[in-house]
């Protein structure tokens, strides 16, 4: 029998967010993760200990948005500024119930365009302190067609 969450995407953003002073409020530690083909690192890419070899280490805070990490993507990454890149979110985090990682898609922005989920937070997506960020790119001209759109049969 498949139990399915009756909670949606709109009730998981519309809880009231904290504002953070980020004046007076020490930045953590973001671990990221980063690909350029397309597709998350394989979750055994994390087991014992281990992490992939493309760490990039941001500090940030909680109300940090998927645009705003994205930015800072790019100045360390000089080809992901091309217009249409897509960057596709996700948390990585431990699995108490095995000894391993599990996945968690978040959200995605497009560099040099406006998308819905830019304004994601890590705290609206349930980001814990200690969990990664896996944040796979995917270059213009391998990108996949933007959502919503027909594609021709």
């Amino acid at each position: 029998m498949a139990v399915e969450s009756r909670v949606t995407q709109e009730e998981i953003k519309k809880e009231p967010e904290k504002p953070i002073d980020r004046e007076k409020t020490c930045p953590l530690l973001l671990r990221v993760f980063t690909t350029n083909n397309g597709r998350h690192h394989r979750m055994d890419e994390f087991s014992r200990g281990n992490v992939p070899s493309s760490e990039l280490q941001i500090y940030t805070w909680m109300d940090a948005t998927l645009k705003e990490l994205t930015s800072l993507v790019k100045e360390v990454y000089p080809d992901a500024r091309k217009k249409g890149t897509h960057f596709n979110f996700a948390i990585v985090y431990p699995d108490p119930k095995r000894s391993g990682y599990r996945v968690k898609e978040i959200g995605s922005t497009i560099s040099g365009r406006k998308g819905s989920d830019d304004s994601m937070t890590l705290q609206s997506q349930r980001f814990q302190i200690g969990d990664y960020l896996d944040i796979a790119i995917t270059p213009p001209n391998r990108a996949p067609p933007p959502s919503g759109r027909m594609r021709p049969y």
